[in-house]
């Protein structure tokens, strides 16, 4: 309970401050389930979009993009073969009548309900532009907000039933706000610069990281493009998920601060990804972010809910949403 006061008072402070148009009420004030990896692999877990889409709403939905003879493709990886299924048919054609629905219901205190995350495969000029002539085709549905000439100046969003949001590379911010002209509605929203930690250099990496304060892992500033900080586990525990122990009083302060530092810069801020379960019950999400038990994901999953994460990215989709049932947060 008092985790809850905790964060509905930092939650207040960001709205009173100059910042509030970046969050502008709209996914304050409750923690988000980030379905992880949501499309097939190799015409394998097909399901995974109405899995996700059967947790109820709001929800963030990650679909990794690449590029497949002038196709945008939802795919694991950027060497594509013909058989990944085409981003309009897998998702738009399938959340259709969700958006509709809530377009007639016309609620906007309630918008977004789907926020459709990208992770681009693949960052070729000519894949950017097709996805950004995708969007386009779906305008009506899509949260905006004008192009300004000074990036710094944040436009409020103009809320619509899905809010789409992509990573930190400088390829994606050419095509998706630099070649936007001034006056013009950006679609898209990118992160901030973000270091990244795989398992290659993770050992060499991973203390440092895990000890930089906030504010050197986040020093830039929002901008109207740049609007989430996007981060793995390693920021929090050292060796992430891996390599995680007992869940800590010291690792419990670290999140709140990392939480509370993008907050108070006026981002919203996401952790991939949560996953826990035991050998033998692996869905084809492999270990790599695997807490290895349920009760281990179930504290980090509680940690991050009563931090005030924005996006709490898991493979378990329906495990996640009925634990943040069951303690008030969905």
């Amino acid at each position: 309970m008092l985790a809850n006061f905790r964060t509905a008072a930092l939650f207040a402070s960001i709205l009173a401050s100059p910042l509030a148009a970046q969050f502008d009420g709209m996914l304050a004030n409750k923690p988000i389930l980030d379905a992880h990896n949501c499309y097939p692999y190799e015409k394998q877990w097909a399901d995974r979009i109405d899995r996700a889409l059967s947790t109820g709403t709001p929800v963030a939905i990650e679909q990794d993009i690449a590029w497949y003879q002038g196709r945008v493709v939802v795919s694991h990886t950027p060497k594509t073969n013909g058989s990944e299924p085409l981003l309009t048919d897998y998702f738009f054609a399938r959340v259709r009548p969700i958006v509709e629905a809530a377009l007639k219901e016309n609620k906007p205190e309630t918008w977004p309900v789907i926020i459709l995350h990208f992770d681009f495969k693949d960052t070729q000029p000519a894949l950017l532009h097709a996805v950004w002539n995708v969007l386009g085709q779906y305008r009506d549905w899509i949260t905006t907000a004008p192009k300004t000439a000074d990036p710094h100046k944040l436009m409020p969003l103009k809320r619509r039933p899905l809010l789409v949001i992509t990573e930190d590379s400088d390829e994606q911010e050419q095509v998706f706000f630099n070649e936007v002209k001034p006056g013009e509605l950006l679609r898209v929203f990118g992160s901030a610069h973000s270091i990244r930690i795989t398992e290659k250099d993770a050992a060499a990496r991973n203390h440092a990281l895990v000890t930089l304060p906030p504010s050197q892992l986040l020093s830039e500033k929002p901008t109207n493009y740049r609007r989430w900080w996007n981060n793995s586990w390693y920021e929090v525990e050292e060796g992430g998920q891996p390599k995680a122990g007992e869940w800590t009083p010291e690792a419990d302060a670290r999140l709140h601060a990392l939480v509370d530092h993008a907050h108070r810069e006026g981002f919203w801020i996401r952790f991939y990804t949560l996953d826990g379960f035991e050998p033998g019950h692996d869905s084809g999400w492999g270990e790599a972010y695997n807490f290895r038990s349920r009760a281990a994901v179930e504290k980090r999953w509680r940690a991050a809910l009563n931090a005030g994460v924005n996006f709490i990215a898991t493979d378990q989709y329906e495990d996640l949403a009925e634990f943040m049932r069951q303690n008030h947060f969905k």
